[in-house]
């Protein structure tokens, strides 16, 4: 069963986002798709529903089942097809936007990796559906609905997508608790994001998720909360320094603001808690 619908492509979409195209392949074990290097100018998302397909990507073969998706950014290299013995369901959309959706889903870390494995992804299937009603039914007559109800699959698809592990247990959560000590005597340094996602091996949209899923707190929150212990280490074991001094050691080149973030956690300032703790007058 091949379901689907083609909708003209705006020059200046007057919408964050737009489809191209929505659809369903079902039962057909000849769907094979070959496009190479700047052949399609849109993304796309692929969710497999049932049975089974491959798609390769830089020389690699990987298999993919229900729940499994793929995210073609534009002008990528495609090549997929279905399982001959188990031919695969999937459901698909083509959309595009201006600059600020690449820009969107770049900073959200979906340009890091194209297979995507799509928790609780039943609740996606009326999304397409509805968007697929729509585009059969008044083709892009209502511009506005086309565009909420493929921003609506887009988000969805984001909020529950993570890195592809073909089957295996995850490991990210245990490769997190590993880098929190690094993380802790680096504290003093500027976070870099970007550099903890590649050694966690995930994006830093998943990272973040990840993080605060693990820790109830943001990295940021985390470091923050290790550059204030040190902080107050140093304000008894160094009780010569300044609270400048104190400040800069620990990562805060602006005073005020390290006695901002100090008050903020324990409800005095530094030169009270020195005076304090050291039972000073």
């Amino acid at each position: 069963m091949r379901r689907q619908y083609n909708l003209p492509t705006l020059a200046e979409p007057p919408f964050f986002c737009l489809p191209e195209s929505v659809g369903w392949y079902s039962d057909w074990p000849e769907h094979l798709v070959n496009r190479s290097y700047g052949a399609l100018d849109n993304f796309s998302i692929h969710l497999i529903t049932a049975g089974k397909g491959t798609v390769e990507l830089d020389g690699d073969s990987i298999t993919l089942q229900p729940g499994d998706a793929f995210l073609y950014f534009p002008l990528m290299q495609q090549r997929y097809y279905s399982s001959q013995d188990e031919p695969w369901d999937v459901r698909w959309v083509h959309f595009y936007g201006g600059p600020k959706l690449v820009e969107y889903m770049t900073e959200h870390g979906f340009r890091r990796t194209t297979l995507w494995t799509v928790k609780s992804w039943k609740e996606l299937l009326p999304l397409f559906h509805a968007l697929l009603e729509e585009a059969e039914t008044h083709s892009f007559l209502h511009l506005a609905s086309l565009s909420s109800m493929t921003y609506t699959i887009l988000t969805e698809f984001m909020s529950r997508a993570e890195p592809f592990t073909g089957g295996k247990p995850a490991d990210t959560s245990d490769r997190l608790a590993r880098l929190l000590p690094a993380i802790r005597s680096r504290a003093s340094e500027p976070f870099v994001l970007e550099e903890w996602a590649e050694k966690a091996g995930v994006s830093t949209y998943y990272f973040c998720k990840l993080f605060r899923k693990t820790m109830q707190m943001t990295p940021l929150d985390f470091v923050t909360l290790c550059r204030l212990q040190h902080a107050k280490q140093l304000l008894l074991e160094r009780s010569d320094w300044p609270v400048k001094q104190v400040a800069l050691e620990v990562g805060y080149t602006n005073p005020s603001y390290f006695n901002k973030r100090f008050m903020e956690q324990e409800k005095m300032t530094p030169l009270e808690y020195r005076r304090i703790r050291l039972g000073r007058d």
